[in-house]
C-alpha cells in the first residue's frame, strides 16, 4: 500500500471537482482499488503503487486538457481516463485561436481577422489598425495566450498610452496605479474571457502576464515574451520607437490603433500612420487594415462608425450648414 498527495495547481478546483463534487466523484470511480480525498488543492491517493501512478498521470491530463480547451465535463473525463493514447484529445477545429473560459471558443470572424492570424505566423512584428469593435485587440490577446500555453513565449505584456480620452486622469480617486486600471480595464476583459480566473491571478502575481502604461516599457529588453501596444493611435512617433526597441529575443510584438480616435491634444503628433508608412517595407513584418465590415459588436456600431466618419469627411461643409442655421434663426 502507498500514498501520494497530488498538488492541482493552474486550475480552479472546481472546475476540475464539478458541482456537489460530482467530477471528482466521476474520477474516483474509475479507480476502485484507490481510496481518493479531495480537499481543497490537494488531492490524496491511497493504494497500490502502480495504481497510484496511473491516477496521477490521468489527473495530470485532465488539467492540461482544461488549460487547453477551457471546460471540464464527464464526457471529457470518460474520453481521457478510459484512452490509452498519451496525447490529450480535444475539438478539432483548425480555425479556433484559443479555447477560452466556460467553453467559449475564440477563432478569427472576419476575412482580416483571419488575415491578422495568418500574419502572425510569418512576422514577428505586426501591425493592426481599425475602427472600434473590429477585433484587433482581442484577436490579438487570443494569439498571445495561445503563444503562451503553447510556451511558445514565457510571458504576455499588454501595455498602452495613459492618454485622456475626454476626461481628466487627476479627478479620478486613488493612487497611481488605481487611476490607470480604468484606462487597462479592456485588456482585464479580454484576458478574463480566455485564462481561468485563478490561474489569470497567479499569472499577475509571478509576473508571467503583465499589464502596464506604456511609459513603464522605458529601459526594458523584453525577451520570450508576447507583446502587445494598445491605442497606439495616442503615442508619438518616439513613444512608439522606444516601444519596439524594447523587442528582444524570441519576441512577439502587435501593433493595434484606430486612427480616427486619436486623444492627443494635437492629432497631427500622433506616430502611428508615419511609423506604418516608415516600415511597411521592412521584411518580418506584417500590416493588417480593418475597416467597418470587421466591427463584430451591436450591429448598430457598424453604422455609428460610419456615420462619424462620414461626419468628419464633410466637416468643413457641415460646420458651414450649422454656422449658417445659426444665423437665420437670429
Amino acid at each position: 500500500m502507498g500514498e501520494r498527495v497530488i498538488p492541482i495547481e493552474g486550475i480552479d478546483t472546481k472546475d476540475l471537482y464539478g458541482t456537489a463534487n460530482n467530477n471528482i466523484n466521476h474520477i474516483a470511480a474509475k479507480f476502485p482499488g484507490l481510496k481518493i480525498i479531495a480537499r481543497g488543492s490537494k488531492i490524496k491517493a491511497i493504494g497500490q503503487e502502480e495504481l497510484i501512478e496511473q491516477f496521477e498521470h490521468k489527473i495530470l491530463r485532465l488539467i492540461d486538457y482544461y488549460n487547453r480547451y477551457g471546460h471540464m465535463s464527464e464526457q471529457v473525463i470518460d474520453q481521457i481516463i478510459d484512452s490509452g493514447t498519451a496525447e490529450v484529445d480535444g475539438p478539432v477545429d483548425n480555425n479556433v485561436i484559443v479555447y477560452g473560459n466556460n467553453g467559449l471558443i475564440v477563432r478569427a470572424r472576419t476575412v482580416n481577422q483571419q488575415k491578422l492570424v495568418d500574419l502572425y505566423y510569418k512576422n514577428d512584428l505586426l501591425f493592426a489598425t481599425g475602427p472600434a469593435g473590429s477585433g484587433k485587440t482581442y484577436t490579438s490577446i487570443a494569439l498571445a495566450v495561445r503563444a503562451l500555453r503553447e510556451k511558445e513565449v514565457k510571458r504576455i505584456i499588454l501595455t498602452r498610452p495613459a492618454v485622456e480620452a475626454g476626461e481628466k486622469l487627476g479627478f479620478l480617486p486613488g493612487d497611481m496605479k488605481e487611476k490607470l486600471d480604468p484606462y487597462l480595464q479592456p485588456l482585464y476583459d479580454a484576458l478574463n474571457d480566455m485564462i481561468p480566473p485563478r490561474k489569470l491571478t497567479q499569472f499577475m502575481e509571478d509576473g508571467t502576464v503583465q499589464i502596464a502604461p506604456l511609459a513603464y516599457m522605458r529601459g526594458r529588453t523584453l525577451d520570450n515574451a508576447f507583446v502587445i501596444l494598445d491605442e497606439a493611435q495616442n503615442t508619438t512617433m518616439p513613444q512608439i520607437k522606444m516601444f519596439l526597441t524594447r523587442m528582444g529575443k524570441s519576441a512577439k510584438f502587435i501593433v493595434t490603433g484606430d486612427v480616427t480616435q486619436i486623444d492627443l491634444p494635437r492629432k497631427r503628433d500622433s506616430g502611428l500612420l508615419p511609423t506604418i508608412s516608415l516600415l511597411r517595407k521592412v521584411k518580418g513584418i506584417g500590416i493588417v487594415e480593418m475597416d467597418n465590415r470587421d466591427i463584430i459588436r451591436h450591429p448598430l456600431v457598424k453604422y455609428i462608425v460610419e456615420a462619424f466618419d462620414k461626419f468628419e469627411e464633410n466637416k468643413e461643409e457641415t460646420n458651414k450648414i450649422i454656422h449658417n442655421n445659426g444665423k437665420s434663426d437670429c
